[in-house]
């Protein structure tokens, strides 16, 4: 029987909540804090020197995200399940973490132990979704925009001009400008601050 703790990568760009749930998981005499990052990238290369069991990261961190972390470490680490934390999940969120690669979504506010006992579960093989968030998944409106309209969106943002994001989405102005009017007429809403504002309610990008 193996008696060796569960090595433990912990990555959130807030060190307040990151050393916090370091301490709480040190009273867990089976899991060993091995690591802490406070970025995606640093998540990555962290989990790739280490070698943790499980990585706990962030859903919204800079450089990289959870999901994308994830994305990454299926290939990078895939022996090291992942565990996706998020102050504010939506459906879509829960999707494309678990298309991703993650094992576990977790809310922040959940109680105390249970942490523990996802990163215990998923190193067992298990998944772990929080139920209020599946539950939510099962009737979430679905996005209507297309995956180019959607990277549209993005690089639109509240205001950046049309000129920009032509460039950035290598698209013409004109196609830009046709995109985003589609946009606003799916969503029903007056405006691209509007759409951009209601996406990311939705969790869509």
């Amino acid at each position: 029987m193996n008696d060796r703790p569960i090595r433990v990568l912990l990555a959130d760009d807030e060190e307040l909540i990151r050393t916090a749930i370091a301490a709480l998981l040190a009273l867990e005499p089976d899991l060993d804090v091995v690591a802490q990052a406070g970025d995606g990238r640093a998540a990555v290369e962290s989990t790739v020197a280490h070698r943790p069991d499980v990585a706990v990261v962030d859903l919204e961190m800079p450089h990289l995200d959870g999901i994308a972390v994830a994305a990454e470490l299926a290939t990078a680490a895939p022996s090291c399940a992942v565990v996706i934390l998020t102050g504010h999940g939506r459906p879509p969120h829960l999707q494309r973490a678990l298309t991703a690669g993650a094992r576990g979504f977790l809310p922040k506010g959940a109680p105390g132990g249970a942490l523990a006992d996802v990163i215990r579960r998923v190193h067992r093989g298990a998944r772990y979704v929080d139920p209020a968030l599946a539950a939510d998944a099962l009737t979430a409106r679905p996005c209507p925009l297309t995956p180019r309209e959607l990277d549209v969106l993005r690089a639109a943002g509240l205001d950046t001009p049309v000129t920009a994001v032509a460039r950035r989405v290598q698209l013409s102005q004109g196609t830009v400008r046709n995109h985003l009017a589609a946009i606003a007429t799916k969503l029903g809403v007056p405006s691209r601050a509007e759409a951009y504002r209601t996406a990311l309610d939705e969790g869509w990008l």
